[in-house]
């Protein structure tokens, strides 16, 4: 055995720039002696993601918390722009409806007013 023989106290120490030397307890710096300092970071989740971590305690498995979390969203988007579309599409019926109603009354003559009347007491007779 060619090794050389290791200092009786020297110990492999890890600096506070990352770097590892052999050192003995004489050359360490004096250690900190004061109050400890603990610093706690507490952080809420989001709503979506405490519903995942409540799934994940009552035993659901991770595939479907998962799942939730990627398709929750994109589920509230898609049904955003459904309600958005048929909310266009609804305007643009009531516009039509006006417009049609407008020509109906104003080129119809006597038969047009006639039959706005007739629609007027129709929807009355109704309620």
């Amino acid at each position: 055995m060619n090794l050389p023989e290791p200092s009786l106290y020297a110990s492999v120490v890890q600096l506070p720039d990352g770097t590892h030397v052999y050192a003995t307890p004489d050359q360490l710096p004096a250690a900190f002696h004061g109050p400890q300092v603990v610093h706690q970071h507490i952080h809420q989740a989001a709503p979506d993601r405490t519903v995942q971590r409540l799934a994940l305690g009552s035993g659901i498995g991770a595939g479907a918390v998962a799942a939730g979390v990627y398709f929750g969203p994109l589920l509230v988007g898609v049904l955003t722009a459904i309600a958005a579309n048929i909310a266009l599409l609804a305007f643009l019926a009531l516009i039509l409806a006006w417009g049609v109603h407008t020509v109906v009354k104003s080129i119809g003559g006597s038969s047009g007013r006639a039959a706005v009347k007739n629609v007027r007491k129709g929807r009355r007779k109704r309620r």
